[in-house]
């Protein structure tokens, strides 16, 4: 890619920053969300993938070390296992789905957290043009302390019409 991805902005939406009506017994809940911006004259989902995989704010853990430049880990993986290859194509719908069906696994979400996941994760689902999600990449690929997280979700979502490329992480431990 002639030019290299820009990071714009970040969100983080913290379950526990919400009033819930029953008493938890799961971990902590999170959804993690890099904005970087696309370069004008770049190629096709593929080569966008390789490019985030690349990007400093991809080396991230998502267990409280935050992103680190010479970082090895990405979530449960090892970092150098990520690949273009391991992201599968899913629908608009397939993608709210799972996402839906996690968030609600345990009950039902406060409505001031529902409006926050619509404006911040499902609005950009619905607008994104191509949506990729990380395929499970088996257990040999768990790096040392990769297992705190009990699921782990992370999808890519390029949306052209904006110049955009959001990295969507979904997660708890």
């Amino acid at each position: 890619m002639k030019n290299q991805l820009t990071h714009e902005a970040s969100a983080f939406i913290n379950f526990r920053n919400y009033n819930f009506r029953a008493p938890r017994s799961h971990g902590y809940r999170w959804v993690d969300i890099k904005h970087l911006r696309i370069p004008a004259e770049s190629g096709g989902a593929h080569e966008l993938l390789a490019a985030l995989i690349a990007h400093e704010q991809f080396r991230d853990d998502y267990a409280g070390g935050g992103v680190l430049s010479e970082g090895s880990r990405h979530g449960p993986y090892w970092l150098r296992l990520v690949t273009p290859g391991a992201y599968k194509t899913v629908s608009r719908e397939k993608s709210a789905s799972i996402l839906w069906g996690w968030v609600n696994q345990f009950e039902d979400v406060p409505a001031k957290l529902r409006a926050d996941l619509q404006q911040e994760v499902f609005d950009r689902l619905s607008a994104a043009d191509h949506i990729c999600y990380l395929s499970d990449l088996g257990d040999e690929a768990i790096h040392d302390w990769g297992r705190v997280h009990e699921h782990f979700h992370e999808f890519v979502l390029i949306d052209r019409s904006d110049g955009r490329i959001t990295l969507l992480v979904a997660a708890d431990d």
